[in-house]
């Protein structure tokens, strides 16, 4: 009886001896991982790069400047809340003019942004040549669209040509698009050039 009482005491202190060296090697080891600041933070496991974890922030911004390098395109943006027709028509005179029913930046449906063009041989405004060269883009060059933190990425998809008879654009309502449109004049049914792009990623300005 004493013999095998004395087994059980023993595998008890055995047990015992285990946990206590198990507690504190996790101790340990916890503290050597925080010193080194390589702990894991709530909402931070498996982090996404920054231009996905852009996209999933749902972020929806205005957009205040276009650049798109293959033809020379750099212009700010301004954001009218009115669509009356001579307020839009004074917008163009500082750049692109995004037209306001249209999305904004990180929202479902399409950005369309206006900017007149001019091919005379002199202008007095540099801004009548806001979207020259628009119709030189191809499918797959790349557009950036900004916001005061993030440049949104567009591909081409289509360039065309719209006629003097065409009243209307259509604008995607899924998913997220880019339409460019050269303007005469909003109060006038002109010819222009039509270009469309995919959305493909948000990258911070920050990086």
């Amino acid at each position: 009886m004493t013999q095998t009482h004395g087994k059980k005491q023993s595998a008890a202190a055995k047990t015992g001896a285990f946990l206590l060296t198990f507690v504190m090697l996790f101790a340990i080891t916890y503290g050597f991982l925080a010193v080194v600041d390589v702990l894991p933070e709530d909402g931070q496991k498996d982090a996404a790069p920054s231009h996905i974890a852009a996209q999933d922030a749902g972020a929806i911004e205005a957009p205040v400047r276009v650049k798109a390098l293959d033809v020379g395109l750099d212009a700010n943006v301004t954001n009218p809340n009115t669509t009356d027709l001579d307020a839009l028509d004074a917008a163009l005179e500082n750049g692109a003019v995004r037209y306001p029913t249209s999305a904004m930046l990180g929202q479902e449906g399409t950005v369309l942004l206006f900017g007149h063009s001019s091919y005379l041989p002199v202008v007095y405004h540099q801004y009548y040549k806001t979207f020259n060269k628009v119709q030189n883009l191809t499918k797959g060059q790349v557009i950036s669209v900004y916001s005061g933190t993030m440049e949104y990425r567009y591909a081409v998809t289509n360039v065309r040509v719209a006629d003097a008879t065409e009243d209307v654009v259509e604008l995607a309502s899924n998913g997220k698009h880019l339409v460019l449109v050269t303007c005469d004049s909003f109060k006038s049914k002109s010819s222009r050039f039509v270009v469309t792009a995919d959305f493909v990623g948000t990258y911070s300005l920050a990086n």
